[in-house]
């Protein structure tokens, strides 16, 4: 059964992601969350300690949505050829350009990020990306194994950065003059193509 303040965390939670989406970190005030959760400022305190340690839970399941699923299924990627195993991490990247309305909301939070960055994201971003990171780093490694750290990690932030143009400007994509379509045999086409493309990028050594 769940417990009376374990669902008020949740919809403290549900509108601080809201708000925060549509304006920012330093647009959303915690009056506009509580009215919207409909709670007393006494619980933002109680449950997140205030305002940046909310942002910071709404930033952490952000980041852990778009990357858990990758990191579950690492073991996997390590039984696969590289070719196959880059292409996979890619396409499971891109998946969330499937979703909907959560997903929309997490981009535009770290699109605020983009063009605003908070102190907040800046101490979470180290300790919420290491794992990812490291993942992507592993893959660079079977194509680049004599890559010293430095090569690697920017190696790994381009292999990133190749799918994240797509994830955080779908909606601007989805609209004319593009108009790209996104379903499931969308990203299976597009996962191929970029995958295609980072392989010849990092040279196909062997």
């Amino acid at each position: 059964m769940t417990r009376p303040s374990e669902v008020t965390r949740e919809r403290i939670m549900k509108a601080a992601e809201r708000l925060f989406a549509e304006r920012g970190y330093d647009g959303t005030s915690v009056r506009a969350i509580v009215t919207k959760a409909r709670v007393n400022q006494a619980a933002i305190n109680y449950h997140f300690d205030g305002k940046d340690g909310l942002y910071r839970e709404v930033l952490r399941a952000a980041f852990r949505a778009l990357t858990e699923n990758q990191l579950k299924h690492a073991q996997e990627l390590g039984a696969m050829s590289r070719e196959q195993a880059l292409t996979e991490f890619i396409r499971r990247q891109l998946h969330p350009l499937m979703a909907r309305d959560e997903y929309s909301r997490h981009m535009r939070i770290f699109n605020w990020e983009t063009v605003r960055p908070t102190p907040v994201f800046r101490s979470l971003l180290s300790e919420e990306a290491a794992p990812f990171m490291g993942l992507s780093a592993d893959l660079v490694r079977r194509f680049l194994p004599e890559a010293d750290h430095r090569t690697l990690m920017v190696a790994s932030i381009w292999l990133i950065g190749q799918c994240n143009v797509f994830l955080r400007n779908r909606e601007q994509l989805a609209q004319p003059p593009i108009g790209l379509v996104v379903d499931e045999d969308a990203v299976g086409w597009l996962a191929e193509l970029i995958g295609r493309w980072v392989i010849g990028g990092l040279g196909g050594h062997p």
